[in-house]
């Protein structure tokens, strides 16, 4: 009788349980959720509403702006970092007083500075919002206070935290441990400590911002980056956030993968073109193979064709789109 055989079988990570009333994972590059648990249900998001806060004042204005603090913003209750009525401040520094320390006085002066005022800001807030995509989120106010019509889902924050994280002034801010900047009206400098944790916890964590109020409890959105894949989780009123991160996080890494969909200048067969760029998303073990190709041609009339383009190639997954390139004449062959 033959000895038995022991045959390896690779399967794909399980996906993790948390603590946390609803979470979320984001592949940063794509956009793609590869998590989600009670993903768009409404939540209090307590100061990682700052997320929202620190990437419109990094749009809208110029980071050596001068902030005056109003006597309202030096009163601002909750977290602080301590500023007076009439400090001026350079805007940069004092984004970093708002993202590292959760300065609910920074978060105050910085939506007066950008928004002309606080309902102004408040009106931005809402404008991006909407076009980040996020469908079930409303602001209120740019700390995080909890107040009646402010909240976010965690897929929602996941959007946000992949949308800021694109730029590279919100990624230094976030991913910054200490902190130090001018105080002109004292003898010593202001020092920030990053609250975050999850930046010495975790092999590449690099962002993004904590958050508690006593009816929010404890909310965290975290990002890190390993072997060039940036990944950003979110957990709403959860009480082992700093170990349930690190498990979405782990998870993540494990069980996608990003892949090349097509080249830059790959041809498309049976038609002259190539793709004018490459595209790439991330995929779990089987799914690559069952990508679905469209192919869309542009008529003489359209915008598109006086540009140069000949046609689209979109993808789909599973009925869901997951990118698209535009296509180009294919070069003539060189000797």
């Amino acid at each position: 009788m033959p000895a038995s055989t022991s045959i390896a079988v690779q399967t794909s990570p399980a996906k993790p349980s948390t603590h946390a009333k609803a979470a979320a994972l984001i592949d940063v590059a794509s956009g793609r959720l590869l998590y989600s648990s009670h993903g768009d249900e409404p939540m209090l998001i307590a100061s990682t509403t700052k997320i929202m806060t620190a990437i419109i004042a990094i749009e809208q204005r110029d980071l050596n702006s001068i902030v005056t603090v109003s006597s309202r913003a030096a009163g601002k209750e909750g977290s602080s970092i301590y500023l007076k009525a009439g400090e001026k401040m350079k805007l940069k520094d004092m984004l970093f007083g708002l993202m590292l320390r959760s300065g609910n006085d920074a978060a105050t002066a910085i939506a007066e500075h950008v928004g002309g005022s606080h309902d102004g800001f408040v009106y931005l807030m809402n404008v991006k919002a909407e076009e980040i995509g996020m469908t079930h989120s409303h602001f209120a106010n740019p700390s995080g206070l909890d107040q009646k019509g402010h909240y976010a889902s965690a897929n929602d924050m996941a959007k946000l935290a992949a949308y800021a994280l694109h730029n590279p002034t919100f990624r230094e801010i976030v991913g910054t441990k200490v902190k130090t900047a001018p105080n002109p009206g004292e003898e010593w400098d202001y020092k920030w400590v990053n609250k975050n944790k999850m930046l010495h916890l975790y092999e590449g964590a690099d962002g993004v911002k904590t958050g508690y109020t006593k009816q929010a409890l404890r909310t965290l959105v975290s990002s890190a980056t390993r072997e060039g894949r940036q990944l950003a989780a979110v957990t709403l009123n959860d009480g082992n956030d700093w170990v349930d991160h690190a498990k979405l996080l782990d998870y993540g890494f494990a069980a996608y993968r990003t892949e090349q969909v097509i080249a830059k200048g790959a041809a498309v067969e049976g038609y002259p073109f190539v793709a004018a760029s490459t595209l790439c998303y991330p995929f779990a073990d089987g799914e690559r193979s069952a990508v679905a190709i469209r192919l869309e041609l542009y008529g003489p009339e359209t915008t598109d064709y006086k540009l140069g383009y000949r046609g689209k190639l979109s993808f789909r997954l599973k009925d869901e789109p997951i990118g698209a390139v535009q296509l180009l004449p294919q070069p003539p062959a060189s000797d």
